[in-house]
This record gives C-alpha cells, structure tokens and sequence, in this order.
C-alpha cells in the first residue's frame, strides 16, 4: 500500500504520520488498500479548526471519508469510524449481490429442471 500523508498548518511528526498509518492499517484485513491519500489540515479561522480526508484507492469503488473536529484526535476519529461504517456496508451489499446471484442461478436451475 502506498501512503501519501499532506499537512497543511499541521506540523509533521514522525509521531504523527506513524499514528495516521497505524490506523490506516487497521483497515487492511478487511478491504485491500492500494493507496491511502490522507489530509490533515488546521484551519485557525474556522470551527471547528482542524479536518481530516482520506481517500483510499481500492479494487472497485474507492472509499472517501472527511472528519472535523477541535482537536486533530478527534477528527481522526470520527474519520476512522465514518470509514469503519463504509466498508461494513460494503461488504454487506457485496454478500447481498452474492446471495442473491446464488439465488438466481438456483432458480434457474429449477425452472429449466422442471420443464
């Protein structure tokens, strides 16, 4: 997986960007990550002031997930959960297209059987 981490008047730290890949992993077991763009942002005129926006590039559709908050912490958070919800739905609508094509082809199977 490649990881591109930006900072905008966000003060880069090995701390940091260790931290942000740290979590980005957490996701690999369940979604195969090709590329992680991650955005950390501080905006001192806003509110509240600091942002997250990651976008991971994946076989399919890719999976984008933004994060505001008053401490960079907690917009990491609630990026990481707002993610955690996207790849569970995900994998819900795939077993579901998976369910029903089994479903399909049985149903197939039965009528061409019964003829």
């Amino acid at each position: 997986m490649k990881l591109t981490i930006q900072h905008f008047e966000v003060r880069s730290t090995h701390a940091l960007d260790s931290q942000v890949e740290e979590r980005i992993l957490t996701l690999q077991p369940r979604l195969q990550i090709d590329e992680a763009n991650v955005r950390l942002e501080h905006q001192r005129e806003a509110s509240p002031p600091y942002g997250v926006q990651v976008h991971l590039v994946t076989p399919g559709p890719d999976v984008f997930a933004e994060g505001k908050d008053h401490t960079l912490a907690a917009a990491m958070d609630k990026v990481m959960a707002d993610l955690e919800s996207k790849i569970g739905q995900r994998k819900t609508r795939h077993g579901e297209r998976q369910r029903n094509q089994r479903e399909a082809a049985a149903r197939g199977r039965s009528s061409r059987s019964g003829h």
